[in-house]
């Protein structure tokens, strides 16, 4: 029988170091000296023969891309060897899930409850962020699966459609367009556009409009959804919006008007996302399982292959 040349210490020094963004801020976590969170990280690039981490002057350090498919495997490593060894989190599965910000209080509160639900043992961890986030935490093993848009995912990642979604405008009560059963993406945008600013969400609406032969008069821009409801319930311009909100007010009581939007226009895809690199376990399993049934439940137009 083979040595194991990396220890499960220096695993966790280079995780550690990973998390706090250096290794003084690593020692001080685990309550070691940092000479030895460093020796430690050169031993497994050593071993490895590539670096993980890149020195920056004044930035601490941070993950190679090698670094990252290699954390996410040592993440991985690392909640197995304490399952066997430690019995896992007093006998409770876990499972991190990543959410992208505009889904996820839509979808993932509900779905995350009745998914513990039906699974006691479960349990479920969020994190939120825009697609570059989950796309670091995917391929740092710090979450399982991620709930997102499909914006052209890279691919490396397995893909699960959950539904397809249209866009949808947005007007204040009393506009022009209030009790039309539907209007034209061009019609809309003749009033100045509150904008969603997230990457990817910006590109999708502005090539919408581009699609129409609209270049539309940008009057403000947001990252949070709540805040383009509001923006539009008083009057500073329309909106467009993907994400199915069902309530017909804003943060501050003001009524805000849903209209549907003529022809064919290019859906966003939501889907369940996760690292081809890195082995599935039985809760991820069930979890995507039980999220495809939830969204066929719910109506949307569902699609349904297996996860994994």
């Amino acid at each position: 029988m083979k040595p194991i040349p990396i220890a499960l210490r220096q695993i966790d020094y280079v995780i550690a170091t990973a998390d706090t963004g250096s290794t003084a801020a690593a020692a001080r976590l685990l309550s070691v000296s940092q000479p030895s969170v460093s020796l430690a990280i050169a031993k497994v690039e050593a071993h490895l023969g590539r670096a993980l981490f890149v020195r920056t002057a004044g930035q601490g350090v941070v993950p190679t891309a090698f670094g990252r498919l290699k954390l996410g495997e040592y993440r991985q490593l690392r909640a197995r060897a304490e399952l066997v060894l430690l019995g896992g989190e007093q006998g409770r599965e876990v499972m991190d899930l990543g959410v992208f910000s505009t889904l996820g209080p839509r979808y993932a509160p509900s779905l995350v409850r009745q998914f513990e639900e039906a699974h006691p043992g479960a349990q479920i961890r969020l994190h939120e962020g825009d697609i570059e986030a989950l796309a670091n935490w995917l391929e740092g093993g710090q979450i399982d699966v991620a709930l997102t848009y499909d914006f052209g995912l890279p691919s490396t990642w397995e893909v699960l459609p959950l539904a397809d979604v249209r866009p949808y405008g947005l007007v204040p009560a009393g506009h022009r367009l209030e009790g039309r059963s539907e209007v034209g993406l061009a019609e809309l945008l003749e009033d100045p556009l509150i904008l969603m600013n997230l990457p990817h969400s910006r590109g999708y609406f502005l090539t919408l409009a581009q699609m129409q032969g609209v270049t539309p008069q940008v009057a403000h821009e947001t990252g949070s959804v709540e805040m383009l409801r509001s923006m539009v319930a008083n009057g500073m311009g329309v909106g467009l919006l993907a994400t199915d909100i069902p309530h017909g007010t804003a943060y501050d009581g003001r009524a805000i008007i849903r209209v549907a939007l003529a022809g064919n226009l290019a859906s966003h895809r939501i889907a369940l996302v996760r690292s081809k690199r890195l082995q599935a376990d039985a809760l991820t399993d069930a979890f995507c399982r039980y999220a495809v049934e939830a969204f066929a439940d719910q109506n949307a137009e569902a699609v349904r292959p297996p996860c994994r």
